[in-house]
């Protein structure tokens, strides 16, 4: 794969710039020293909040979650963070969440969900679970789900299993998942040696959130696993197309649109995974972003502007 031409010299700076803060092999690290080097690769990259936007930080019937709020929002937002279920937290995509919340004028509620090793699935869906509950409850209906990464796959969780539980999920958009596609075919083996993630890193990260074998038919832990599409909630997926987990959110749309849902799916040419922190850096992650946005609030209005 020839990544010096399918990738600019501004992505290719952010990657640099990464690459020194959040070395390749961070996974051979400590799951204390990685935790404490994404942190410090986030905060580098992170900008000041907008600032009409205010926060407060409070407990979900027992997550810790961060509420972002601009004016009187109608809708709210259900954060799920992406760090592979092992690194992030609240502040790790604070400034994601803040400007979420300005460009929409939605409520943006981030959960502060169970991380593995220690806490192994499906704990981390669990606090999702119990935050959208929260939400609904102090809220009320309307929310959107969005997460990147592993919060991706949280979000897509939450949304099939709250299928016949809750009608308050309004839909979903979902940046560079990975929702259990197979590992053996496609992007995974034509990006395996992507920057940013590889193949080998997903490995990593599907085999650290479980004691022994992966579980297998559990939409909890691998949404694309289910047997049954329908009923989801109008989808949009957002994925980098040099990015080993690409495929998924092309599988995922395709399961939804032969179930009879909507779903749409944008591949940004020229990404890698984790772009949303090159937002300010590089015009094509701030395109996607804008894209992204557009796509929470048109969700929250219940207007669904693309053809599939």
């Amino acid at each position: 794969m020839d990544y010096e031409k399918l990738i600019d010299e501004e992505t290719w700076d952010f990657i640099q710039k990464t690459g020194e803060l959040y070395p390749d092999d961070a996974v051979d690290m400590s799951i204390e020293e990685q935790r404490r080097i994404y942190d410090s690769m986030a905060q580098e990259f992170r900008v000041p909040r907008p600032d009409v936007v205010s926060v407060e930080e409070v407990s979900a019937n027992g997550v810790p979650v961060r509420i972002y709020t601009a004016g009187d929002p109608t809708r709210t937002v259900l954060f799920c963070h992406g760090g592979g279920f092992v690194v992030g937290g609240l502040d790790s995509h604070d400034d994601v969440c803040a400007e979420i919340c300005a460009q929409t004028g939605y409520r943006v509620v981030a959960a502060d969900y169970r991380l593995a090793p220690e806490h192994k699935h499906p704990a981390a869906f669990e606090d999702a679970w119990v935050v959208l509950g929260w939400i609904e409850a102090a809220y009320g209906k309307g929310i959107v789900l969005v997460g990147d990464s592993a919060g991706a796959n949280l979000c897509a969780a939450v949304a099939h299993h709250a299928r016949g539980r809750t009608e308050a999920i309004l839909g979903q958009v979902l940046i560079y998942g990975a929702f259990g596609g197979d590992v053996n075919q496609g992007s995974y083996i034509e990006h395996a040696q992507a920057p940013m993630l590889t193949r080998e890193d997903v490995l990593y990260y599907h085999d650290i959130r479980v004691d022994g074998a992966a579980p297998e038919n559990d939409p909890l832990y691998a949404p694309l696993s289910d047997s049954d599409f329908s009923n989801l909630p109008p989808t949009v997926l957002v994925s980098a197309d040099c990015d080993p987990v690409r495929d998924d959110s092309r599988d995922y749309r395709d399961r939804i649109l032969a179930a009879g849902g909507k779903a749409h799916w944008i591949n940004e040419p020229g990404l890698i995974h984790g772009y949303l922190r090159a937002r300010h850096s590089v015009t094509r992650a701030r395109d996607s972003f804008e894209r992204i946005s557009v796509a929470v609030e048109a969700l929250g209005q219940g207007v669904w502007s693309y053809e599939d």
